[in-house]
């Protein structure tokens, strides 16, 4: 089967792989630089955490023990296991969160200040209740979607950058490739994992896909030696530190004036992390969020356009190994997985 995925990022790199390990024959298209745009610029946080509903918590949990999978079987993808700790929600919420979860089978439990400080030793002012999940995660997001890039040109994947698809290619309503600016790909299934670019091209075909694309502002310090342990999700902002030392922020900020805003940003973080941190902005970048209408992920066959599936979701970097296996599960082996059910584009249009 020849298969044509728009999109290296951490999606599109996850599909690829899988699906060459299942024996298609993979190219793998992105506009920009492989790696990805959104994904180069994520917090890379590997989670199953709040505002979830119970199937959607089970993939994500799935995809965590894929992300453990994926460590075995590359070894040059480490994830840091370092845990999670969340106080960006009212003490209400949190407790009931807590609750909810635990229910479940997820390892999440309350913590108070004393314990707050004891996980993150250089908060400056400790919350009085938080969250703290401690199989919780984080990868190197670039680095790890060009390992998976990697991976899958030893499998005979070939990967084309700095070339954007202009359009889907379709004879009575099957899709046959792509065509980019005067040359045109073959497929027997097109899979669009664009990220916020996905409406775009499925809009050029009559298919409406109901997408946000969501700012948010992202920061990277110049390296520190050592401040947080884990990941922590403040009222704020959400942060860590990376393997090199650096610390990385993001908020949900749309401003007018980034630089500004970035300043801002590493005013709260340093503020969280009390002024002995001594932080120093290295960059900032604007990011756009793919957000699906309802928050939960697209990842189907396109009713009535056969050979063309989408993989489109926030949260990309947690769902990515899972995803990547499901679709491959999919379109090479035939089986659709039950636990991606709830996903498929026609969810949209039967609510419509």
């Amino acid at each position: 089967m020849k298969i044509l995925v728009v999109g290296a990022g951490i999606i599109g790199a996850a599909i690829a792989w899988h699906a060459a390990r299942a024996g298609a024959r993979v190219t793998v298209i992105d506009a920009g630089e492989p790696g990805g745009a959104a994904t180069r610029h994520s917090l890379a946080w590997i989670n199953a955490s709040w505002g979830n509903r119970l199937e959607y918590f089970r993939l994500r949990m799935a995809a965590m023990e894929d992300w453990r999978r994926l460590e075995r079987d590359l070894p040059a993808i480490r994830v840091g296991w370092v845990g999670g700790l969340l106080w960006n929600l009212p003490r209400d919420r949190l407790e009931a969160f807590a609750a909810e979860h635990r229910s479940w089978g997820y390892d999440i439990r309350l913590v108070d200040g004393a314990d707050a400080r004891r996980i993150e030793p250089q908060l400056a002012s400790p919350p009085d209740l938080a969250v703290h999940v401690a199989a919780e995660g984080a990868i190197e997001p670039l680095d790890t979607a060009l390992a998976l890039l990697e991976a899958a040109k030893v499998l005979g994947v070939n990967v084309i950058g700095h070339t954007p698809v202009r359009a889907i290619d379709m004879r009575d309503r099957r899709v046959v490739g792509v065509r980019t600016d005067g040359t045109r790909l073959d497929a027997d299934a097109v899979i669009v994992a664009a990220g916020i670019g996905a409406s775009r091209l499925m809009a050029g075909i009559g298919v409406s896909l109901p997408l946000a694309a969501r700012p948010s502002l992202f920061i990277a310090t110049t390296p520190r030696e050592p401040l947080l342990n884990g990941i922590v999700l403040a009222p704020t902002m959400d942060a860590r530190q990376t393997r090199d030392g650096r610390i990385v922020a993001a908020a949900g900020i749309d401003a007018r004036d980034p630089a500004e805003a970035a300043q801002a940003l590493l005013g709260d973080l340093q503020a969280m992390l009390g002024p002995g941190a001594g932080l120093s902005l290295a960059s900032h970048a604007r990011a756009l969020r793919p957000i699906p209408d309802d928050g939960h992920p697209i990842v189907g066959m396109v009713d009535g356009v056969e050979g063309l599936y989408v993989a489109v979701t926030h949260s990309g970097v947690t769902l990515a190994p899972a995803i990547g296996r499901l679709v491959a599960q999919e379109l090479v082996g035939g089986a659709r997985a039950a636990s991606l059910a709830p996903y498929s584009p026609a969810r949209f249009r039967r609510a419509g």
